[in-house]
């Protein structure tokens, strides 16, 4: 939906990388409506029970009529684990100042011991769009707001199997259903990393991993609906890590969308990891 693997990345319940260290991440992503998105991510660990994340990502998009539309991710949090209580606080701004974009403020809540983890999280996004003019309409500029809550839990079924789901539900200060937003949906629907998918009513998300020695294969399902238009997206995602020496990771990613907003989507991934102490 996406601001892909980074996001993915930085939500979840437990910190990536546990103890003093750190880890940092590139990558890129491309899908065939002619999107391409390039990230790098960090997670340092400032204590053994205190980390510091970091995320930067630039989207492209090619719209129908040839023009392009650019838009950025950028993400701070901490994490702080009380034993077995931790707190982990995020902000980040997405989208293109010109078109759509927000700031978002996050919280979590979890719990965690060595084999299951527990989070609740909310979530508060403020929204400006500024829309161009038609042969009804005048240009503009909109502001409104969204309220997120969910929830996220892993388990370690065995020492190499491993299952987790993911949700958020949103609440709109708007009505962004009107009919007069059909011209929002086709201005911005166009991609899997369009403006529109950050747009959402909920999305929810279930992964399976397993633990081959030192590789790791993951395959994830998605799901979320659409708030302008009510459409929804279906995705699946197979991953595959790979060990490049005692420092570093490779990974892979294919995916394919089902969507009503923007069609059938296959998008393929590669991200690199470096870690140290």
């Amino acid at each position: 939906m996406s601001w892909f693997r980074t996001l993915a990345l930085l939500s979840l319940c437990t910190p990536v990388f546990a103890g003093e260290g750190y880890i940092i991440g590139f990558g890129v992503e491309g899908d065939t409506a002619d999107g391409l998105a390039g990230a790098a991510i960090g997670e340092f660990g400032l204590t053994k029970k205190t980390w510091l994340s970091a995320a930067v990502s630039r989207n492209t998009v090619d719209r129908p009529d040839s023009t392009g539309i650019d838009s950025w991710y950028a993400n701070i949090g901490i994490d702080h684990w009380f034993e077995p209580v931790g707190v982990r606080l995020g902000l980040s701004y997405w989208g293109d100042q010109d078109t759509l974009d927000s700031t978002d403020y996050r919280g979590s809540l979890y719990w965690r011991n060595d084999r299951f983890s527990i989070a609740a999280n909310y979530e508060f996004r403020d929204f400006e769009i500024d829309l161009p003019p038609n042969d009804f309409f005048v240009a503009r500029t909109a502001s409104f707001d969204a309220d997120g809550i969910g929830l996220t839990t892993r388990i370690d079924i065995t020492d190499t199997v491993d299952f987790g789901v993911s949700g958020m539900d949103y609440d709109y200060s708007v009505n962004l259903r009107l009919d007069d937003n059909s011209r929002l949906l086709q201005f911005l629907a166009f991609s899997r990393l369009s403006l529109i998918n950050s747009l959402v009513d909920y999305r929810a998300y279930a992964t399976f991993g397993v633990d081959v020695g030192n590789r790791r294969w993951e395959l994830d399902f998605g799901k979320w609906k659409g708030e302008v238009d009510g459409g929804t997206t279906t995705s699946t995602t197979l991953r595959f890590l790979n060990p490049l020496g005692d420092a570093a990771d490779i990974e892979f990613a294919l995916g394919y969308d089902d969507s009503d907003i923007y069609g059938d989507v296959t998008f393929f991934s590669v991200f690199l990891y470096f870690y140290g102490n």
